[in-house]
């Protein structure tokens, strides 16, 4: 018998409007957002006793919902640090350097990947792609996104963290969205006195 697990009274509130944002026999497609719930109310990992009341509570096998959890990596079936460090090792990261982010990674914490560290403070892991490849290397930690990495800008961020401060999430190199390296290389002048002069080219 797997540990009881229950929803508090407040996500239970939230798993009844998860669920009904799909049409009647179609609940079960709230598997994945009631999985992330449930694993944020756990400390950031998901225990036996949740895929079971998960199942429960939308009429499915418990293996069903636990091939869900073990296929998608945002989910964790082990117990994680405080702080969760996903460095993204796909091809456009691992072309930017992301081997190195890596080893910064483990040089600053002392683990290695798939390790948390003994004060249970960190844990670090290896990701498919992040969605984020024009800003590779790219590494997600916690909920936050931090793209333009080297081994440097990871080791600060992380020294950062051990301090219990958020470091600013986004690019480390000051680019702004998705903007070329050294900023925009085309329309730098007044695009609006540019769109007027095509506007004007175009009727004559």
């Amino acid at each position: 018998m797997s540990e009881t697990f229950e929803f508090t009274a407040e996500n239970l509130e939230r798993v009844k409007e998860c669920i009904a944002r799909f049409p009647e026999g179609r609940q079960r497609s709230a598997v994945m957002p009631l999985l992330d719930l449930a694993q944020r109310q756990n400390g950031g990992w998901l225990p036996e006793g949740a895929i079971e009341a998960i199942a429960d509570m939308l009429d499915m096998a418990p293996i069903r919902v636990l091939e869900v959890a073990t296929f998608y990596s945002m989910y964790k079936r082990q117990p994680v640090g405080k702080h969760q460090i996903n460095v993204c090792t796909t091809t456009p990261c691992w072309l930017r350097g992301s081997d190195e982010v890596v080893g910064a990674c483990k040089t600053a914490l002392g683990i290695g990947v798939g390790e948390m560290t003994a004060d249970s403070t960190f844990s670090l892991g290896e990701v498919e792609c992040l969605g984020a490849c024009v800003n590779a290397p790219v590494v997600q930690i916690d909920d936050d996104y931090y793209e333009d990495v080297d081994a440097e800008s990871m080791a600060d961020i992380i020294d950062a963290l051990k301090r219990g401060e958020r470091p600013t999430a986004g690019s480390q190199i000051g680019r702004t969205g998705s903007a070329p390296e050294g900023g925009p290389q085309v329309l730098t002048g007044d695009v609006s006195k540019a769109a007027r002069t095509s506007t004007a080219t175009a009727k004559e």
